[in-house]
């Protein structure tokens, strides 16, 4: 969500602040801009609605030269998606910002400003804090001093970038709630939201803490806050390997991380499987000690997250015998939690930086957790820094905002989380060979089920014309469900629920009929009578089924019954192939209907505000 890059440098910056924002656009945004200080000294400002090769037309028309200069893609929240909007926003011709986050009190700061003489041209809390920095710079007459002041009256979340007229060759930046790092360069140094965005100009980078500022030139870097080791020892050096931002073969991101998913989770369990066995200490040196001390575990996650924690309530519950809460970051960070003695809590994010996670993560650091754990794609993001434990997925870089490969690494690390918390519980896991044995052979079943594909793409025509659908699951595979029905509504914008099957006649039944896909998720397992007896009460009532199923479950095929078979799976490791065919299938109906499979409307990749 919203991206910043910034760069002061001894050459033209305009190209790296272009493709800095260009590396960006998979985080969601509608509108883009830049400034510069020219050779003339003036401070030259570009905006445009739309996407970010629209403003590098406007530029390129302009061609302008500067060493110095910021730029932002933006994700409306306080106002509309405009021009006037867009940042970077100015105060005068003399300072320019720009911001992720939200400013919770920009109506009282706006109305103070107001009365000192400033005019506002926009709706955007953002205005309301580049005038609150001019002002405070002017009354300091020190760029860094001014910037502190003006935050120090600041309530909300942020992460900035401003240049300063007065101030020619330098940036300031600072985080409070939202990501910032810099980019370390031979004779230039830069700011960035995401690492991502700096990639092709360096490989070092400095993860800014919550509550620094930095002021940096092209020759030197300052960093203030409470850390007292020196720019250079916190200087990290990503490897060489940049993961591939091209498609390919493939006509969208979406696709390639779908077929991406089998290579993902032998990353994931790279290094962590034994034969027979999940090798000791891959959360942290302290695992045994600590997770022979968990008698609960609470999970909090967003989106997509959150439903990969709700399959992992079953695993850890049948697997462990530990009992497992799952719940929506936004909404326990604002109530009272009562907690069992030695819970472990567990934040689940792609990003590492998704804001209401973050936030139920240091809430939960002042109660009396037992420890915390993340689960994370991202290293160096905040969420990993501040958790006591992490295992990592390895799903590479995700560019479409719909999760795909970084939702099923989620499920192998939770996976191998039930399975080391069980071994180090008192009774010990006795069948942990056989668990590990369904990880290793995860891999290729997953690429057997990419073959289905064509049956997928085909039934997604049954879509097209469609308003509404259901999906439904039972046991793991109800999680299963509503991330399915997530994936449609999320790039088709076909409204979709998931539902447990046997919730159908406790309402759903209502809304079913010939123009109600029904989509089932039916693997042969303890479960599949019920299931089969909730799907008859669809057919009673004109409805069309989809089910995705194994040939075990002895389904027969019909006008109104339409089957995706699957190979035979054991029961654990079924959920995480069962989300293959749901992603094939919400992607082929999105392409059908026309829709912007990666860049789906309203949408961000990274929620980094409340």
């Amino acid at each position: 969500m919203c991206g910043i890059v910034g760069a002061a440098t001894q050459r033209n910056v305009l190209d790296i602040l272009l493709e800095g924002l260009q590396r960006l656009e998979y985080r969601g945004y509608d509108s883009a801009g830049l400034s510069l200080l020219d050779a003339k000294g003036s401070l030259i400002r570009f905006r445009s609605c739309g996407k970010v090769r629209m403003l590098a037309d406007l530029c390129h028309a302009g061609q302008p030269q500067g060493n110095i200069g910021i730029a932002h893609t933006r994700w409306a929240t306080h106002g509309k998606p405009t021009e006037t909007n867009a940042h970077p926003h100015t105060s005068g011709d003399t300072v320019s910002l720009v911001h992720n986050g939200i400013i919770e009190n920009h109506e009282t700061l706006r109305s103070q400003l107001a009365q000192d003489g400033y005019q506002f041209t926009s709706e955007t809390d953002t205005e309301v804090l580049v005038h609150l920095i001019a002002r405070e710079v002017d009354r300091a007459e020190n760029f860094r001093e001014g910037v502190v002041n003006a935050l120090s009256q600041v309530e909300g979340a942020y992460a900035i970038a401003v240049q300063h007229l007065d101030y020619p060759d330098r940036l300031v930046g600072a985080r409070s709630g939202s990501p910032l790092v810099v980019g370390v360069g031979i004779g230039e140094n830069f700011l960035a939201s995401d690492p991502q965005a700096l990639r092709p100009v360096t490989d070092r980078f400095i993860y800014l803490l919550e509550g620094e500022i930095v002021e940096l030139s092209a020759s030197e870097i300052s960093i203030f806050g409470q850390s007292e080791q020196s720019v250079a020892s916190r200087t990290v050096k990503l490897d060489d390997r940049i993961d591939a931002t091209e498609k390919g073969e493939f006509r969208h991101y979406m696709l390639k991380e779908i077929y991406e998913q089998p290579a993902a989770i032998v990353q994931t369990l790279q290094g962590r499987l034994g034969e027979d066995r999940i090798l000791p200490n891959i959360f942290g040196v302290d695992e045994a000690t600590l997770f022979s001390q968990v008698r609960a575990v609470q999970i909090v996650a967003c989106g997509t997250s959150y439903y990969s924690g709700l399959v992992a309530r079953y695993w850890i519950e049948e697997i462990a015998g530990i009992p497992c809460q799952v719940e929506i970051a936004s909404e326990i960070r604002y109530r009272k939690v009562a907690l069992m003695d030695n819970t472990l809590f567990v934040s689940l994010s792609q990003s590492g930086e998704t804001a209401d996670t973050l936030a139920a993560l240091r809430q939960a650091n002042d109660l009396n957790y037992l420890a915390s754990l993340c689960i994370c794609n991202v290293p160096n993001s905040s969420i990993v820094r501040e958790s006591d434990l992490t295992l990592m997925t390895k799903a590479g870089t995700e560019i479409g905002v719909a999760s795909t490969k970084a939702f099923t690494t989620q499920l192998v690390d939770l996976l191998m989380l039930a399975i080391t918390l069980a071994k180090n519980q008192p009774a010990g896991l006795a069948n942990e060979g056989q668990l590990v044995r369904h990880l290793h052979s995860l891999p290729a079943t997953v690429e057997k089920v990419l073959t289905v594909e064509p049956v997928l793409k085909k039934l997604a025509e049954f879509f097209v014309d469609k308003d509404h659908a259901l999906f439904l699951g039972r046991g793991a595979h109800y999680p299963i469900a509503m991330e399915g029905a997530l994936k449609l509504k999320e790039i088709s914008y076909i409204h979709a629920e998931g539902y447990p099957a046997g919730e159908l006649k406790h309402g759903p039944l209502a809304l079913v009929d010939e123009q109600m896909p029904v989509v089932c998720v039916a693997p042969s397992d303890d479960l599949l009578e019920k299931v089969k007896s909730n799907l008859q009460e669809v057919r009673a009532r004109g409805g069309r089924l989809f089910v995705i199923t194994d040939r075990q479950a002895a389904f027969s095929e019909s006008d109104d019954l339409r089957i995706v078979h699957l190979p035979e799976l054991d029961p654990v490791i079924a959920p995480i192939a069962y989300v293959v065919p749901l992603q094939l299938l919400a992607y082929h109906v999105a392409v059908l209907r026309g829709t912007d499979v990666d860049q789906p409307r309203n949408l961000a990749k990274s929620v980094t505000v409340e």
